[in-house]
C-alpha cells in the first residue's frame, strides 16, 4: 500500500497537519516576532530572559514548520472512505472485545496522527501489528511490553473517515 520511504496517513490526518502549519505561520510566528520585538525594547539582551524564551519559542516553531512541511512531501495519503471489507487494514476502525466483555474501538492510522485518547492507534503499535490482516470474528493476542498477552475478539471492521477536518 505505502511505497518504500513514504509515510502512510489518512486524509484527515494530512489535513490536520496542513492546518497546524497554517496556524503556526499565521498565528504563532507573528506572536513570537512581536514578543522578540518587545523583549529587544527592554535593553540588554545578554541578561534578558524574555528574549531568550522568545528565541527558543521561535526556534521551536520554525523547526516544527520545517518538520511538518518535509513530512507532507513524504505522505502517502490513504482515503479510508474508499476502502471496504472485513479484514483489518491501514485506516480501519476496529471494534474489539476482551475476555471480560469490555469493548474498545480503535482506528489504525499513521505514526504521525496516532492519539490514543481519540482512539487512533499507530499502525506500528503492538495492537495494530496484531490486528493487521486479521478478520472479523478472529481472536488476536496482543503482547505487552513485559511479555504478557491479552486476547481480543475482533467484533467489527469498518472503513469510515471519522477524522474529517475542515480544509
Amino acid at each position: 500500500m505505502a511505497m518504500e520511504g513514504r509515510i502512510p496517513m489518512t486524509r484527515g490526518g494530512a489535513i490536520a497537519l496542513k492546518n497546524e502549519v497554517k496556524r503556526l505561520k499565521a498565528v504563532e510566528r507573528p506572536k513570537v516576532i512581536a514578543a522578540l520585538a518587545e523583549a529587544r525594547g527592554h535593553g540588554d539582551l545578554s541578561e534578558n530572559a524574555d528574549y531568550e524564551a522568545a528565541k527558543d519559542r521561535q526556534a521551536f516553531i520554525e523547526g516544527r514548520i520545517a518538520d511538518i512541511e518535509h513530512k507532507l512531501t513524504q505522505m502517502d495519503i490513504i482515503d479510508v472512505a474508499k476502502l471496504s471489507g472485513n479484514k483489518v487494514l491501514f485506516g480501519a476502525t476496529v471494534t474489539l472485545e476482551d475476555e471480560d466483555g469490555a469493548r474498545l474501538v480503535y482506528q489504525v492510522v499513521g505514526d504521525l496522527e496516532a492519539d490514543l485518547k481519540k482512539g487512533r492507534i499507530s499502525v506500528s503499535s503492538p495492537i495494530a501489528r496484531a490486528l493487521i490482516g486479521r478478520e472479523e470474528g478472529e481472536t488476536v493476542t496482543v503482547r505487552g511490553p513485559k511479555g504478557g498477552g491479552k486476547d481480543y475478539e475482533i467484533i467489527a471492521v469498518e472503513f469510515r473517515d471519522d477524522q474529517v477536518v475542515e480544509e
